[in-house]
């Protein structure tokens, strides 16, 4: 993207009343935001949806200025900025429709040929939901994901450090420009962060810190994943707005259920009551839903036994897939009567056993 393209973008991004939705459907008009900027305003309101009150500021010259301003910061800070229609956007965000249409970067951010998982929750995370968070992503490690937060109190450092410690990269997710860090008690964690993955974010080093900025980035933690991981939530909560947004996106959701008296379980049990999530009890139900594969390389050696004690669900699936050569996970547990979640940690074992392989879209056969 050359530097007058990237001025024309910043231009149009600072205009008021245009949204990403509608400044793509413009840039698709147009062809470029720069025409957008340049077109005359009886053509744009040939545009469906485009009204006089959409255009009230299009062509005020302050934009530009701003622009200007802010295209000197992204330069002096060494900042990389991703356009939405260029190879280097990430991938899964480019099919979100409110995704923004320029991304801001710092660090040594590498998203190809990676599983990106996004973990969210509360800021008062418990002890029990720490310990939980921390085993998911020592246990995921084997598959090599990107995790994904919100660089806040609670849950998203906690899986941010998990992520450290087991040298994985991670994203922090801002809800503010790249000229600050908040809480600034994380500030500490910045360098490694960036060293391991980075941070993204579409405010402006200009933009007011706001509440609401933490809803708006809400939406680019669950669209850069596959799959959002809800650890803990009270009954009302940001996390859950990121979950409504994953699931809109036709994403994986998975959440941690707790004791119905718990507090912070209350949003979880919820989401899963309501089958808006899937129920998450162990860490390897995630890439059995996902069907993640492991390298063969990377994959345990499993020596088949000459006999292998199968428990009596084991043997119900066994017996299953003996008839039936070759089944879904889903269809699995639908006919064996089990809950998809307690069948995916049966199938590892059984995996483990050298009793069954995952095949391509969540099938499984008996080896």
């Amino acid at each position: 993207m050359s530097e007058d393209q990237l001025l024309y973008a910043l231009a149009l991004q600072h205009v008021p009343n245009i949204g990403d939705i509608m400044a793509k459907r413009l840039i698709a008009y147009c062809g470029s935001a720069e025409a957008v900027l340049k077109e005359k305003r009886q053509n744009l309101l040939k545009i469906d949806n485009v009204g006089a009150i959409t255009l009230k500021h299009l062509f005020e010259t302050e934009h530009l200025k701003a622009a200007e301003a802010e295209l000197k910061f992204i330069q002096e800070e060494n900042i990389k900025v991703s356009y939405f229609e260029s190879e280097d956007y990430p991938e899964k965000l480019k099919h979100c429709i409110d995704a923004p249409i320029l991304l801001f970067e710092t660090g040594n951010i590498n998203l190809k040929q990676q599983h990106l998982i996004s973990i969210v929750g509360t800021r008062k995370i418990t002890t029990s939901g720490m310990a939980f968070c921390e085993q998911l992503v020592e246990e995921l490690a084997v598959f090599d994901p990107v995790i994904v937060s919100g660089f806040a109190y609670g849950t998203d450092i906690t899986a941010h450090k998990a992520a450290l410690k087991n040298k994985l990269q991670t994203i922090g997710c801002l809800a503010h420009g790249l000229n600050q860090i908040y809480p600034k008690v994380h500030k500490k964690y910045m360098a490694e962060v960036e060293q391991n993955g980075g941070f993204f974010t579409d405010f402006w080093s200009t933009d007011a810190f706001d509440r609401n900025n933490f809803l708006k980035r809400n939406r680019i933690i669950a669209g850069l994943s596959e799959a959002t991981i809800v650890i803990e939530s009270a009954e009302k909560g940001g996390s859950l707005v990121t979950a409504d947004i994953a699931n809109s996106y036709n994403r994986d959701v998975f959440a941690v259920p707790g004791r119905t008296t718990d507090m912070q379980s209350t949003g979880c049990n919820n989401l899963i009551k309501q089958q808006r999530a899937h129920m998450l009890t162990t860490p390897l139900d995630v890439p059995y839903i996902l069907n993640w594969q492991l390298e063969e390389a990377s994959k345990p050696v499993i020596q088949k036994q000459l006999f292998i004690e199968l428990d009596d669900t084991e043997k119900l699936i066994y017996h299953y897939l003996k008839n039936e050569d070759k089944q879904q996970l889903d269809m699995i547990a639908i006919n064996c009567n089990l809950p998809i979640f307690k069948v995916a940690s049966i199938l590892l074992n059984m995996e483990l056993k050298g009793v069954v392989r995952p095949l391509p879209g969540k099938f499984f056969e008996l080896i």
